[in-house]
């Protein structure tokens, strides 16, 4: 049995990095006496599978996993209680539902990812909705990433203002591109924007998979 999992990954939780992760529903998982399959081999290890690693310091509004199960576990509303009570602060079980047991693996289905960036210090409204307008318009938008050349303009979907929030921050909205050998990363667009990462939030609010699931 292979279960989709839907949880928000806040608070300290944000500094758990993506193996660690991975330990961390192993336990929950654990807690919740659910049976997990294991993989076969010398090290055998529980099959969990996390949809897209979430750099250091960013909130996860709406994350992704899967977890294969060697026994059904019941009422999948009692599974969703049984996980959030074992789970650590800052992780909290969205929804819990079954999915195709034999169906691709979850790492390749992410095509996109949606974000939310809320700027920590004041910034001219007007200053900012230019430089979207004149990143969007540009035709390339030439990097580097880890000594490699790569156009970034590709990989951004979308790219708006929102509204201010209930305290006047202003915040962006960003859908970038988060397939494999093809992801954008929001800390590089703020780059093209000159937008220092230190005086930002960000949460990425969605994963867009290939079947249309959010």
């Amino acid at each position: 049995m292979r279960l989709r999992i839907t949880f928000s990954k806040t608070g300290s939780l944000r500094y758990t990095g993506h193996l660690d992760l991975q330990t961390v529903w192993e336990r929950t998982a654990r807690r919740a006496a659910l049976a997990l399959s294991y993989t076969h081999g010398f090290h055998p290890g529980p099959k969990i599978q996390i949809a897209s690693a979430l750099p250091l310091g960013y909130a996860g509004c709406a994350e992704i996993v899967d977890m294969w199960l060697d026994t059904a576990p019941g009422d999948l509303a009692e599974v969703q209680k049984r996980l959030q009570a074992g789970s650590p602060p800052g992780l909290t079980i969205l929804l819990v539902e079954e999915v195709e047991e034999n169906g691709p693996a979850l790492q390749t289905q992410v095509v996109s990812a949606e974000y939310s960036v809320t700027l920590l210090e004041a910034s001219s409204g007007f200053d900012l909705e230019k430089r979207v307008a004149d990143l969007m318009a540009a035709k390339s938008l030439p990097r580097e990433r880890r000594g490699k050349a790569y156009d970034l303009r590709p990989l951004i979907e979308s790219l708006s203002l929102l509204p201010v929030d209930p305290l006047g921050m202003l915040r962006m909205r960003m859908i970038l591109a988060a397939r494999e050998g093809a992801t954008g990363r929001p800390e590089e667009v703020l780059g093209v924007l000159g937008i220092p990462f230190e005086t930002v939030h960000i949460e990425r609010t969605h994963l867009v998979l290939k079947s249309g699931i959010k």
